[in-house]
């Protein structure tokens, strides 16, 4: 094969299961491929006029691809995608049947919406929810064995058009973020024409992989997605051998074969290599506009786990699923593209684009400072508690961390007019005697939550098996807000006769000023940040119960109402569903540890116990001694199991009162118990697959 044939084959099979624009344009006429290209580029309202010549050629498309069913593909707040398959197969009144498939079935469903969390929003006998089409991230083919069906990106929401979904919230955010966008653009001579400005995204995913025998012999893998119990082993990730290591054959084969599936769907996956924990692995693709990189980030989700189990693998998406080693998180690398289509978050080549990235800077300081709790709060989830401030993740306090050559200049500005950087490859900025600006000056600070890595900001306390909208409604609200609070007080300046470089010098160094705290480029894990940040005011919410509670201040609910992203019944709602999530998946990890422990690990240690005994008194019945040592081994046994049975009882009294908090704390002392155990029962008799095993076996 040549390398001309290897690299077509390639191409021709990137996006081949996505309806794009390239794809679209090979069946829609000129008219309508126009208009759906400008809804799709520059956010106009979609031509009800070409809905039912859309669907036509996307309803040929994929029978062509083999579909016989279409489905709205919405992402409710569960957390997980959703879908219901209608066929295209409709009876003719004559004994036949045909193929249809309208512009009106295109644009809304109908998903009965009664099961679905609302945290309030809508009473149980009020069924009724409509998906709507988002035009902005394509349709894609999902194939099964004897079939496939066309899945089209949708918003969900209630009868009286209430959110009920992750997707709905996260265009309004991206609108209200676009608003101020292109206002600032305004100042610095960037007419819109038309065009958007969007956020961009680049969603690095982090997983494990176990042997799916070893997996199906694990109630609490199979129930919870961690291990409730498990001894560390002697060797993990404590020689950092793992981390970018060679790749095993068999996971080098099953990558390949995700790269094919995800590249076919138009996931620009770029990345894959061995992180840090054995068994762990990370997929990093290209950055795409915000909507569709978290959709695409969702079907990557399902696509790994999918794959994995062709190759006889589980992939673990959980943040923690293996204790006191390395959690998985989700970096969320966001940036901002404006309206003349350029990152203003890079480091640009004249003085105006300098001027701009540097608004962007200090308005995101503004933005983390005064909505600290909510971005934490966006990140609260069961899993992820037990992940921040761990092993690589960030901790649960909220910073930023901008790199020792642009904090400098950050520090100037708030002083007076910048003249000097500590950078020798620089760029000179020229607005009011601002300072030149680094490019490429930033180092990776692994622990900061909030990172500025060059061109873009990564926000790395997000959990790998969250949804990426969340987060990311909160991000591009709180920047709009300071955008717009910026752009006013612009506004007032400039009208009352300031030239707009000395307003925009003294907004941005009084911004510094009020916000420089949210600064920190040290070492987020160490006790004395705990302490200094405390001294800061910058807030600690190390459990979910508490973070949560910042959807429900008055703060959060003006800022979602005032740039219409979120209702205060809908931020509520949220409120509710994530609170009830966290308590359930807490009890059904308790119900769990007990009924392993019970019927599990209990049983295996007193057959131990009692072999142990026999043969004891077996070998002390010949008169040789006392058996000293053996008898040590039988107290520890006989010890550590009353632990783990009273451990069984204080946690079925914690479940039943319904502290989550307590009903954690009752787990951990079982645990402790259950693991000690594992170090004197013998493997042949041990009823679990070891962390050893599941860890180094794939």
């Amino acid at each position: 094969m040549t390398s001309e044939t290897r690299e077509s084959q390639i191409t021709d099979l990137y996006g081949e299961n996505a309806f794009s624009l390239r794809v679209m344009q090979n069946y829609l006429s000129d008219s309508a491929f126009a208009s759906l290209s400008k809804t799709i580029r520059m956010g106009s309202v979609l031509d009800a006029s070409i809905a039912d010549e859309v669907a036509d050629a996307m309803k040929t498309w994929a029978l062509e691809k083999g579909a016989t069913h279409f489905t709205h593909w919405f992402q409710p707040l569960t957390g997980a995608t959703a879908e219901k398959h209608d066929s295209f197969v409709v009876p003719d009144g004559e004994g036949g049947a045909l193929l249809k498939f309208s512009g009106k079935e295109l644009i809304q469903g109908e998903p009965d919406a009664s099961s679905f969390p609302s945290g309030g929003l809508r009473a149980t006998f009020e069924a009724r929810g409509y998906t709507a089409w988002d035009p902005t991230s394509p349709a894609f083919i999902k194939e099964g064995t004897n079939g496939a069906t066309l899945c089209i990106p949708t918003v969900f929401c209630g009868y009286h058009g209430e959110a009920l979904d992750k997707k709905a919230p996260l265009l309004r955010s991206m609108d209200a973020l676009s608003v101020q966008i292109c206002r600032l653009g305004e100042f610095f001579g960037v007419e819109p024409n038309g065009m958007r400005a969007c956020a961009t995204q680049g969603i690095e995913q982090e997983y494990f992989l176990v042997d799916r025998s070893l997996y199906e012999e694990r109630l609490d893998l199979i129930q919870t997605g961690r291990t409730l119990f498990g001894r560390a082993p002697a060797k993990h990730q404590q020689l950092d051998d793992h981390y970018f290591g060679a790749i095993k054959k068999r996971v080098i084969t099953f990558m390949t074969d995700l790269d094919r599936e995800l590249w076919r769907y138009g996931i620009p996956a770029r990345t894959r290599h061995n992180e840090v924990c054995p068994a762990q692995f990370e997929v990093a693709p290209m950055f795409e506009t915000l909507n569709l990189a978290v959709d695409h980030n969702m079907l990557m989700m399902e696509t790994l786990r999918n794959v994995a189990e062709d190759h006889n693998f589980i992939c673990l998406l959980h943040e923690k699923p293996y204790a006191r080693v390395n959690g998985s998180g989700k970096h969320n690398n966001w940036s901002v593209d404006g309206p003349d289509g350029k990152n203003w978050l890079k480091p640009g080549d004249n003085p105006h684009e300098n001027a701009k990235f540097l608004t962007i800077i200090v308005a995101l300081m503004k933005a983390v400072d005064t909505h600290a709790d909510l971005l934490r709060a966006s990140v609260a989830t069961a899993g992820n508690d037990h992940r921040l401030g761990a092993n690589e993740a960030p901790p649960a306090i909220i910073s930023i961390f901008l790199g020792e050559q642009l904090y400098d200049v950050i520090e100037q500005i708030e002083k007076g007019p910048a003249t000097s950087t500590k950078s020798v490859d620089a760029l000179k900025l020229g607005v009011t005697a601002l300072p030149t600006l680094p490019r490429d000056a930033t180092d990776r600070n692994r622990t900061s939550p909030f990172a500025y890595t060059g061109n873009k900001f990564e926000f790395r306390a997000v959990g790998s098996e969250q949804n990426c909208a969340g987060p990311n409604v909160i991000l591009n609200t709180i920047v709009a807000e300071a955008l717009d609070d910026i752009c006013t007080q612009l506004d007032a300046d400039v009208a009352g006769g300031k030239a707009f470089t000395e307003a925009l010098q003294a907004i941005l160094s009084a911004t510094v000023t009020q916000h420089k705290r949210i600064l920190f480029n040290g070492d987020n894990y160490t006790d004395e940040w705990v302490a200094e940040a405390e001294r800061r005011g910058l807030p600690n919410l190390k459990k979910t119960p508490d973070a949560l509670k910042a959807m429900l201040s008055d703060k959060a609910i003006d800022l979602f109402g005032k740039y219409k992203v979120l209702s205060e019944a809908e931020l509520k709602s949220r409120y509710e569903v994530y609170s009830e999530c966290y308590e359930e998946q807490v009890a059904i990890e308790a119900r769990c540890a007990i009924t392993m422990a019970r019927t599990m690990i209990a049983p295996a240690a007193l057959e131990y116990q009692a072999e142990l005994s026999g043969s004891i008194q077996s070998v002390e019945a010949t008169g040789i001694g006392e058996a000293e040592e053996p008898r040590a081994v039988l107290r520890d046994i006989f010890t550590e199991t009353n632990k783990l049975l009273a451990g069984v009882r204080a946690l079925e009294a914690c479940e039943k009162a319904g502290d989550p908090l307590e009903t954690l704390a009752a787990m951990e002392a079982l645990r402790e118990a259950a693991d000690a155990l594992e170090g004197l029962v013998p493997d042949s008799i041990w009823p679990l697959p070891t962390y050893t095993e599941m860890m180094f076996t794939i």
